[in-house]
C-alpha cells in the first residue's frame, strides 16, 4: 500500500528550545517499508498543511498514519483526518503513539468515522500488521488496535529487539531544521526504551509496564556512525542506568573512531552512582546534559515520587560542573505556587550557573496524577496539555500565575539567551550561521513572542471542539498499578531484599 506517515505540528516549547526529528515515526516507516509498502514521511513541524494536501494529490496514498505522541496535537490530527476522508474517502486513516495509546477509544469516538483505527503501544511490529489487515481484512484482530467496531483483546506487541528496524532517516526532508539548543543541526537516537522508576507525573513507566530494553552496543555504534549530523540527542528517558551498557557502546564508538557532540537526559542519582561512564562519554563528545530535578525541596520530590533528595541533586550538579558539562535543569511548577515561591525559584536559578527550565505540572492520561488531580481539572482542552499551561486550579489568579511564570522564565532567558549571554557566544552562533544553521540564532530572539502571559491566558479563552475524557473510574480505586500499563510484562522476581526495595537496580 502507498502509505504516508505524518508527524503533527510542533508544540509551544518547540518554537524555541528544540525541534527533534520524528524518530518513532522513522522507525515505523522503516518497518512498513520492509514489509513491502511504498512509504513517505511528512513532518508538519517543518512543512505546512498545504504540503500534506499536495502529498494527497501527488502520492495518492492508500493509507495515512499520524504519530500522536502528544495530547496537544489531538485536535489538529482529528481535523486533518476529517479533511483527508473528505478528499479521499477510500483512504485508510489511522493514528498511533504514546499519548493516544491511553485514550484510544475516546479519540476513535471523537473522530466520528474520520479515523479507521488507533494503534496502542509500540508501532514497529503492529503497523505492518495493521496495513495488511486494512488491505486483506481482519482489522479487529490486530494486537492493540482500537476501531469504531471495538477494541482488540490481544495486547499490544513489544519489539523483540531494539536493534531493528533502524530509523528511515532518508525519508525526512529538511533535516537541517532539527536541533536542540546549540546542537544545530542535531539528529536523535535511542539506546534504551522504558524506565524502571515510577514518578507520579510521568507515563513512560506505565506505557512500557516498567520494562527496560537495550539496543546492542554494536547496533548502537553502527547507527551513530551512519548519522551525518554532527550533533546527536540521546532520547532515552534515563541515560546509562546500566553503566556497562553505556561503556560497551562507548567502546564500540572508540573502535570506530566516531566523534559527535552529544546531549542526553539522566537522573541525579544515576549520575552520582556511575560517574565513570559519564566521564568516558565526556571524552567522546558529551557536552550537554538534562537533569530532571523537578523540585528544590523534599516535599516536592516526595510529591512527584522522584526517589531522590535535594542533597543528591546538588551533588549531581557539582559533579557535572566538575566534568565541564553544560547542564539544563528542569523544575516542575506547582499551580499552587504563590508569588513568593516564584521569587525563590528565580533567586535560586540566578545563583547557579546551570540553565533552569520550567514545566507546569500537568495530569496526563497514563500518569498516576491523572487519577488524583484530573477531578480538579479547570480545562479538558487538549491544546492546553503541553506542560506550558495550567489545567488545574492555581493559587494565584490565572492571569497573575502566567505573569509570574513568564517573569521567571524571562529572568532565566536573559541569563542564558539575552544580549549579554549572546555576546559571549558570538563565535558559536557565527559558526552555525556560516553553515546555514539559523535555528539556535533565531531561538535567542523569539522568546518574548512565544512566552507571553497574555497569549498563554488567551489560550484558555479559545472555543473548544475536542476535550480529553475523564479518567476511567474503574481504575481510580485499583490497588494494582499494572492496570495503568499499556504493555504488560510478568513481574520478575527479585533475588534479594535490596533488589526488592530498589527496583531499578535489578535491571
Amino acid at each position: 500500500m502507498r502509505t504516508l506517515l505524518v508527524q503533527p505540528s510542533g508544540l509551544m516549547y518547540s518554537e524555541i528550545f528544540l525541534r527533534l526529528e520524528p524518530l518513532g515515526l522513522e522507525r515505523v516507516a522503516a518497518a512498513v517499508r520492509a514489509a513491502g509498502h511504498e512509504v513517505r514521511l511528512l513532518d508538519l513541524q517543518i512543512f505546512s498543511h498545504r504540503a500534506l494536501y499536495r502529498q494527497l494529490r501527488e502520492f495518492e496514498p492508500e493509507a495515512v498514519g499520524f504519530g500522536l505522541n502528544y495530547l496537544a496535537n489531538v485536535p489538529e490530527v482529528l481535523d486533518l483526518a476529517r479533511q483527508i476522508k473528505r478528499l479521499t474517502p477510500r483512504c485508510f486513516v489511522f493514528a498511533g503513539g504514546h499519548s493516544v495509546s491511553f485514550i484510544a477509544g475516546h479519540v476513535i469516538e471523537q473522530a466520528d468515522g474520520a479515523l479507521d483505527a488507533v494503534l496502542r503501544g509500540e508501532g514497529e511490529v503492529a503497523t505492518p500488521l495493521l496495513l495488511a489487515a486494512a488491505r486483506d481484512g481482519g482489522l479487529t484482530d490486530v494486537p492493540g488496535v482500537v476501531t469504531p467496531e471495538g477494541t482488540c483483546h490481544k495486547p499490544p506487541l513489544l519489539l523483540d529487539s531494539l536493534d531493528e528496524p533502524r530509523p528511515a532517516r532518508d525519508l525526512t526532508r529538511r533535516r537541517d531544521k532539527y536541533f536542540i539548543g546549540v546542537l544545530d543541526p542535531a539528529a536523535s537516537i535511542e539506546f534504551t526504551r522504558g524506565c524502571p522508576w515510577d514518578c507520579s507525573f510521568c507515563s513512560a513507566w506505565t506505557f512500557y509496564g516498567r520494562s527496560y530494553r537495550k539496543v546492542s552496543p554494536q547496533a548502537a555504534a553502527e547507527e551513530v556512525a551512519s548519522i551525518r549530523e554532527p550533533g546527536l540527542f540521546i532520547v532515552d528517558d534515563v541515560a546509562f542506568i546500566r553503566p556497562e551498557h553505556g561503556d560497551a557502546i562507548a567502546a564500540e564508538l572508540e573502535k570506530r573512531k566516531v566523534r559527535k557532540e552529544y546531549y542526553l537526559e539522566t537522573r541525579a542519582d544515576v549520575l552520582l552512582r556511575h560517574p565513570e561512564v559519564f566521564r568516558r562519554w565526556r571524552r567522546l563528545g558529551l557536552n550537554y546534559m538534562f537533569l530532571g530535578m523537578e523540585a528544590l525541596d523534599e516535599d516536592g520530590l516526595d510529591l512527584y515520587r522522584k526517589r531522590t533528595n535535594p542533597d543528591q541533586n546538588l551533588k549531581a550538579l557539582e559533579l557535572a560542573r566538575g566534568m565541564g558539562l553544560t547542564v539544563a535543569v528542569n523544575l516542575i511548577v506547582d499551580p499552587r505556587w504563590d508569588a513568593k515561591q516564584f521569587r525563590l525559584v528565580r533567586e535560586w536559578a540566578l545563583s547557579v550557573p546551570e540553565i533552569v527550565n520550567l514545566t507546569v505540572m500537568t495530569p496526563y492520561p497514563g500518569t498516576e496524577i491523572w487519577h488524583t488531580e484530573s477531578r480538579k481539572l479547570t480545562s479538558r482542552d487538549y491544546r492546553l496539555f503541553d506542560i506550558q499551561h495550567a489545567v488545574v486550579p492555581t493559587a494565584l489568579p490565572l492571569q497573575e500565575f502566567y505573569r509570574e511564570l513568564v517573569k521567571t522564565q524571562s529572568v532565566m532567558n536573559r541569563k542564558h539567551l539575552g544580549l549579554a549571554a549572546a555576546a559571549k557566544t558570538l563565535g558559536l552562533i557565527g559558526r552555525r550561521l556560516l553553515r546555514g544553521q539559523t535555528n539556535f540564532a533565531t531561538s535567542i530572539w523569539k522568546f518574548h513572542s512565544v512566552y507571553n502571559a497574555d497569549r498563554q491566558y488567551g489560550d484558555h479563552l479559545r472555543a473548544v471542539r475536542y476535550e480529553l475524557p475523564l479518567p476511567d473510574r474503574r481504575l481510580l480505586g485499583s490497588s494494582d498499578r499494572r492496570d495503568l500499563y499499556i504493555h504488560q510484562r510478568p513481574p520478575r522476581p527479585a533475588t534479594s531484599a535490596d533488589e526488592r526495595h530498589n527496583g531499578p537496580e535489578r535491571l
